[in-house]
């Protein structure tokens, strides 16, 4: 399958998900993420606001807020295809902007450079064996991923991955992907 195949098969498996099942494997991924030693020896966590049919990340945002984590989320600038990550301390510091993103309010956070995340929780469509993913098809996350040294892993529900998926000689693909049935990678 191509990219574009591959985005609309998976854009509508998550919206066909049923809330309860989503909750309870959303439950399932975050445990098996806050096991990891990536996330155990983070203090510094990069991370998107989920939208309503993505994996839900605000358990996992709340979470490393109670651990005394740093929360970092992405800020987009579709103008030169860049993103930088602020620091959330409060969901109420989030805007609804473009696509209904959430991100975080430039006059109420701070940037936080790139070699201060430890853990950078990629976002995806879909995710192979090797770590390469299909994201949105905006390319912020290689861009920004070409130069990251911190930890990658990504988290998906288990139907949004594949043994192989087709990747350009610029992706970067993640240390780990976790979904409800566990790690690989």
């Amino acid at each position: 399958m191509t990219k574009s195949e591959w985005r609309k098969k998976i854009k509508s498996e998550l919206l066909s998900m049923e809330g309860n099942d989503r909750k309870v494997l959303n439950e399932k991924i975050a445990a098996q993420l806050f096991k990891t030693e990536l996330w155990q020896n983070s203090n510094y966590i990069g991370i998107t606001v989920s939208r309503k049919f993505e994996l839900d990340t605000t358990t996992v945002i709340k979470k490393a807020w109670e651990e005394g984590k740093k929360v970092c989320v992405p800020k987009c600038y579709s103008a030169n295809k860049k993103m930088e990550f602020r620091e959330l301390s409060s969901f109420d510091e989030l805007e609804n902007v473009y696509m209904d993103l959430y991100e975080p309010v430039i006059d109420r956070t701070k940037v936080i450079p790139k070699e201060n995340i430890d853990l950078l929780i990629v976002p995806g469509l879909v995710f192979d064996k090797k770590g390469y993913r299909i994201g949105y098809g905006g390319g912020y996350y290689d861009r920004f991923l070409q130069n990251y040294q911190g930890s990658t892993l990504s988290i998906c529900y288990s139907f949004q991955t594949a043994e192989q998926l087709p990747f350009e000689v610029f992706d970067v693909p993640v240390e780990q992907v976790i979904t409800e049935e566990g790690r690989y990678i």
